[in-house]
């Protein structure tokens, strides 16, 4: 079920923002109310998942039960069972990797063994690796990838190693762990939630009037960056990869590439967004997800900004377990390395994922050895800005392209300057319009006015117009899906 969707906006978000209400008049005793909502809410989130299929349904309820009785068995076993706590640690985690992995790259070992079988020559083998082509010899039927099992998977391991660490209690009850990981509002597209920072949340919350209207807010914005402005980049976007990208050109290669680098962005946090404001509506605080990366001023920074549960999952997960940056320059380099190779295996079984995340992994160590010293030491901070945002926007070029040699081809394209197709068919106004809105609000506009809002945002005659204008948004974003121009979110494939 997408939160950009009618049947969500209309009937599943209300009725279960109505009845998690009545049980504050139903129930007067707090603990009582929240077992109530607790359990009401996991019954709407699990219905909410298996929407999308009973099938999937049942991987996120073994990954719950896996997890659950990881944690259980290792707070159990105490100091004195050190062996068997890390044994413990290990199956379950092994179960998690082996239950992702079998999802996201099932499909590409059976590739790799067809073409194997085919006995051709090395260069096909390789073409036909790169490209994802199978013979269909073994003869076995595509593994669907069950939505967000990513998300919820490393969510699940977290509270596992925490529980481990002793950075966090073993939850006692299965139902309570179940609405930790499949809470509808994160659940298939993050942002990835340690149990730490919602444990005490889940049985000792408060919903306020306060939370639930900044919710709303928070809420609208991300639907309008989701249905008006990502998706009018969408339409742009998919109808140039239709075309024969070798023949593009430098114009329309530009405008393909922006066009993308600022749909995954308002895509991807407009989800983050309304994931958050959902939330706040039910009394549940969760982190940013996205804080301007298109702002940043090296790559470096791009990543603490970007994503920042999943970058914070792997610092925290692999990078310092790995020994983060305290046993020398080397040991460093090859930790990112291994960082960001990872976080490129997790978006998929796609050599243009692997491509993405070895590439961040090389500009990372580069920064970190002397590059970031001079781009902190350079003056004219625009050239750290075009050379971030050129980085990134390029490599959003691999992320999106079907096979290395797409992305090759489209990114050739910046030394053509003879195209077969005019840039003009793809200028509407309404794209141009979209396109300068999305230029200023990826954090030009906050950087400027934010102040000036924060002194003012108490005034009643900037609320009515903050009201007016979150109305404004949603009226729009309905009339848009109506219209039927909504596409599914990015990172539902993750």
């Amino acid at each position: 079920m997408l939160f950009s969707s009618i049947v969500f906006l209309w009937v599943f978000l209300p009725i279960v923002i109505i009845i998690n209400y009545l049980f504050n008049l139903i129930f007067k005793d707090e603990k009582k109310r929240i077992q109530a909502k607790n359990t009401f809410l996991l019954i709407a989130s699990l219905f909410f998942y298996a929407w999308g299929g009973i099938y999937f349904f049942s991987i996120m309820i073994f990954s719950i039960i896996i997890n659950f009785f990881g944690g259980y068995v290792i707070s159990k076993l105490g100091d004195k069972h050190r062996f068997l706590k890390g044994l413990t640690l290990f199956v379950t985690i092994l179960l998690n990797i082996l239950n992702i992995g079998y999802f996201k790259y099932f499909n590409m070992i059976v590739i790799i063994i067809e073409q194997a079988m085919a006995k051709s020559s090395s260069e096909s083998f390789l073409n036909n690796i790169l490209y994802m082509r199978g013979t269909g010899a073994l003869g076995f039927e595509k593994v669907i990838l069950p939505i967000g099992i990513s998300f919820f998977t490393f969510q699940a391991m977290s509270y596992v190693i925490d529980v481990y660490r002793k950075e966090a209690q073993s939850q006692k009850n299965i139902f309570d762990f179940a609405l930790y990981v499949s809470l509808f509002p994160q659940l298939i597209a993050g942002p990835i939630v340690r149990y730490s920072d919602v444990a005490l949340q889940i049985n000792g919350r408060v919903e306020t009037l306060d939370k639930f209207t900044r919710g709303i807010k928070r809420f609208c914005y991300g639907l309008g960056k989701k249905v008006l402005l990502a998706n009018t980049f969408a339409l742009v976007v998919d109808r140039i990869w239709e075309l024969d990208l070798s023949n593009i050109g430098f114009l329309i290669a530009l405008l393909v590439t922006i066009s993308y680098a600022m749909q995954i962005y308002y895509d991807f946090s407009g989800y983050s967004d309304m994931a958050i404001g959902l939330g706040l509506m039910f009394g549940f605080e969760f982190k940013e997800n996205f804080n301007y990366p298109y702002m940043s001023l090296s790559i470096t920074e791009f990543w603490r900004r970007w994503h920042i549960s999943l970058s914070t999952w792997f610092k925290e997960y692999v990078y310092i377990p790995l020994g983060g940056n305290r046993q020398g320059m080397f040991r460093t380099c090859l930790n990112l390395m291994i960082v960001f190779l990872l976080t490129g295996i997790w978006h998929g079984a796609n050599f243009t994922f692997i491509i993405w995340g070895i590439t961040y992994g090389i500009i990372q160590i580069i920064e970190k050895l002397f590059l970031y010293r001079l781009l902190q030491m350079n003056k004219f901070k625009i050239i750290n800005w075009l050379y971030t945002f050129i980085v990134a926007t390029l490599l959003f070029v691999v992320f999106r392209s079907n096979n290395i040699f797409e992305a090759g081809t489209v990114i050739s394209q910046f030394a053509n300057f003879n195209s077969k197709y005019n840039i003009m068919t793809y200028l509407s106004m309404k794209f141009i319009i979209t396109l300068l809105i999305a230029i200023l609000s990826m954090g030009i506009l906050q950087s400027v006015f934010n102040k000036v809002y924060e002194r003012i945002k108490n005034n009643f005659v900037v609320h009515i117009m903050d009201a007016s204008f979150q109305l404004i948004i949603l009226m729009l974003s309905i009339l848009s899906i109506v219209d039927g121009t909504y596409n599914p979110f990015i990172y539902f494939q993750f």
